[in-house]
Parts: C-alpha cells; sequence; structure tokens
C-alpha cells in the first residue's frame, strides 16, 4: 500500500512538472509574438466571414461640431431633389439588386430594419435630432403598409425586422428631401456646405388615380449613414461604365442638383407659400444661391488690383455695347436707306405707270373717227344723146 502510494505521489509529480514546462513555453511563445486575449480568434473570425462597418470606421465618419465662436454666419437650406433629374438618377437606379449593387433607398430600409441607424421624425421645418424625437421603426412600417416580419434576435429594447426586397417600395421613392448647412468659418476664412440629414419622399397614387401625393418619410443624419455609403459604388453617368464614386462622394462633393424648395426662417414658411407665383419663385430660388455661392467673395475689401480689373472689364463692356448699338444703328439706318430708295423707285414705276395711262386716255378723247373720203361723182355724160344730135344734123 505504502509502495501504491509512493508511486502515485511521484507520477502526479512528474505531471505537474511537465505542466509547468508546458505553460513556460506557450508564455515565452506568446512573449515573443503577441498577447492574444481569450475571444480574439473568434471575433477576428466572424469579422471576416461578415465584413461590415466597425466602430473605428464609424468615428472615422463622424463630423467633429464647430465651435459657434468660429462660425461668422450660418443658413439652413432645404432641397428637394427629383430622381427624374439625370444627375440625381444615380440614387434610384438600379431597381432591383445587381450584383450586389443596390440604390440608396434599399440602403437605408435595410440598415433601419436592422437597427444600425437611428431615424427621426420628419416635423417639417422643424427637425431636431435627438432621442425624444426618435423614430420606431415599427410605426413607421405600419404607417406606410410595408410588409415586415421579426428578425431572428429581435428584443423590445432592441427590435429588429425582415423586409423581403419585393416588399420594399423602392419604385415609390421618387424624390429625397436634404438638409443642408452653409456656414462661414472664420479659421479657415471659407463658405462650407455639408449636408446634414436627408428625407425619402413616397409618391403615392389613391385607387381612383390623379396626381400621385407626397409623403416624406423621416430624417436620417448622413454621418450615420457615410460608413455604408462609402462602401458602395456608383455610376454617375452614361458616359464612363466604370464606378469610380460611391454615395459618400456624390452627397460630400455635391453631384447632385436640387432646387432649394424651402429656408429656415421666422415664419417656418415653404418658397411656395411666400412666393405663390412660379417666376417670382423662380428668381427669389436664383437670388438665394447665387447670394450662398457669392458670401464669401463679398465679405473681402477688394485690392487694387482686383479694383484695376474690375473697372477695365465693366470700360471693355460698356465699349462692347456701344459698338453693337452702333452696329445696330448702322444696319438699320442701312435698311432705312434701302426702304426709301425701293420707296422712290416704286413711286416713279407708278408715276409713268399713271402719265402713260392718262396719255393713252387723252388720246382716246381727243381723236375723232376718220370720215370716209367721198369720190367725186362724175358728171353723167350723154354720149348718146350727142351723137343722136350730130346724125340728126347730118
Amino acid at each position: 500500500m505504502k509502495l501504491v502510494t509512493k508511486y502515485a505521489i511521484t507520477a502526479m509529480t512528474l505531471a505537474a512538472t511537465a505542466i509547468s514546462a508546458l505553460a513556460q513555453d506557450a508564455s515565452s511563445s506568446s512573449s515573443s509574438t503577441v498577447v492574444r486575449r481569450r475571444g480574439d480568434s473568434r471575433t477576428r473570425g466572424e469579422q471576416a466571414a461578415t465584413p461590415g462597418v466597425t466602430d473605428r470606421m464609424k468615428q472615422f465618419y463622424e463630423s467633429a461640431q464647430g465651435s459657434d465662436a468660429d462660425r461668422m454666419w450660418m443658413r439652413v437650406i432645404y432641397r428637394d431633389l427629383k430622381l427624374d433629374n439625370p444627375k440625381n438618377a444615380a440614387l434610384y437606379y438600379p431597381e432591383e439588386i445587381i450584383d450586389g449593387q443596390e440604390n440608396l433607398f434599399r440602403i437605408i430600409m435595410r440598415l433601419l430594419a436592422d437597427g444600425s441607424i437611428p431615424a427621426y421624425e420628419y416635423l417639417d421645418g422643424k427637425e431636431i435630432f435627438s432621442d425624444q424625437y426618435k423614430l420606431k421603426v415599427r410605426d413607421m412600417l405600419d404607417r406606410f403598409h410595408v410588409l415586415y416580419s421579426e428578425a431572428k434576435g429581435s428584443t423590445e429594447k432592441n427590435p429588429r425586422f425582415t423586409i423581403e426586397e419585393s416588399d420594399v417600395p423602392t419604385n415609390e421613392v421618387l424624390s429625397y428631401y436634404i438638409l443642408e448647412r452653409w456656414e462661414f468659418d472664420s479659421r479657415t476664412n471659407k463658405t462650407r456646405r455639408t449636408v446634414e440629414a436627408l428625407c425619402p419622399v413616397l409618391h403615392r397614387s389613391d385607387d381612383f388615380g390623379g396626381d400621385a401625393v407626397r409623403y416624406p418619410m423621416f430624417w436620417v443624419k448622413l454621418d450615420a449613414l457615410r460608413p455604408y455609403l462609402a462602401q458602395q459604388y456608383i455610376f454617375i453617368d452614361d458616359d464612363n461604365n466604370l464606378p469610380k464614386y460611391t454615395y459618400d462622394d456624390f452627397f460630400t462633393l455635391t453631384m447632385y442638383d436640387g432646387d432649394i424648395y424651402k429656408t429656415r426662417n421666422l415664419t417656418n414658411k415653404s418658397m411656395m407659400q411666400l412666393f405663390p407665383d412660379p417666376d417670382d419663385r423662380k428668381r427669389a430660388q436664383d437670388s438665394i444661391q447665387n447670394r450662398l455661392d457669392t458670401f464669401d467673395k463679398n465679405i473681402w475689401v477688394p485690392s487694387r488690383e482686383e479694383v484695376i480689373a474690375a473697372r477695365e472689364a465693366r470700360e471693355a463692356a460698356e465699349e462692347a455695347k456701344q459698338q453693337a448699338e452702333e452696329a445696330k444703328n448702322e444696319i438699320a439706318e442701312r435698311d432705312s436707306n434701302a426702304n426709301e430708295t425701293e420707296e422712290k423707285a416704286v413711286s416713279k414705276r407708278t408715276v409713268r405707270g399713271k402719265r402713260g395711262s392718262a396719255t393713252k386716255t387723252e388720246k382716246k378723247k381727243t381723236s375723232k373717227p376718220k370720215a370716209k373720203a367721198q369720190k367725186p361723182k362724175a358728171p353723167k355724160s350723154s354720149s348718146s344723146n350727142a351723137v343722136r344730135s350730130v346724125r340728126r344734123r347730118k
């Protein structure tokens, strides 16, 4: 019994020694390479299998809010991007997913259903991007009659939904509202134009036809979308069939084209309410756009060279205008002379014609018909009588 116990103790000692040696080898090898934490391999395997957006990417695309002390001027502009405009067609096509490419609305709906990005209520010019006005995705889907189902792993705090590709109303989203922020930064002395948020707009007709009614759905901040939009390459035009830009480039480089339908004002009225006449509204939109484009140029005092160049350009323009007027007057004078000459010629022909007709009529009036010359009648000779008288005489 003692012998068995002694052998058992010896075996345990040898086993402990071997385990400690293996542990030392593992620690030495790990110290010489990289220290691995528990769960690192599993996390990396999941990231490699399902590539997506990491927290580092989200932080990279987050734009830092500047201080109000650096802002000298700011204006908020609302634009209407119509997707039938060729410059905005990249947001609509392709309608269906083709070779991994999907349009903007499909990306937004997929991210909302998965709970990856937040959305905010559409408040018609009083947008507040806070937790108080955060949109409940379930309520939005029910409001616009979009079919969905509960996704795996969905909870009350973090709801997730599954929307079939055929149930996404991408063919009804025919325009977007975007919220632009124009700021003049005193540090760079430049005007900066950024897109803060965008809103998909449904165009739906009732069962009786008629014009489609617009339904703004929700607001999504562009900073939350940018990490996902930077991964989707798109076609900008038909001249180049190679996708060279992303959705993020499309908004960052302002490749879109849209009319100003509202500016932030005290009365919270749109351009249509302020300017009911279409021509007046168009002139007001062009005036606002011109002021936005030239704001940073108009706040500086021009230099001497700029003043001289502007004066020379103005004088050249006036001279060109004067030359154009002189040429116009010369052409008008030449045309008037030609008309006068033609009128004189016509009047001369008319006078001649009148004179000729007058002489003809006078001749007709003065000329009398000629009487026929009567031949003198020869006296009747009485030859027979003479002969008779001579014979009688004999």
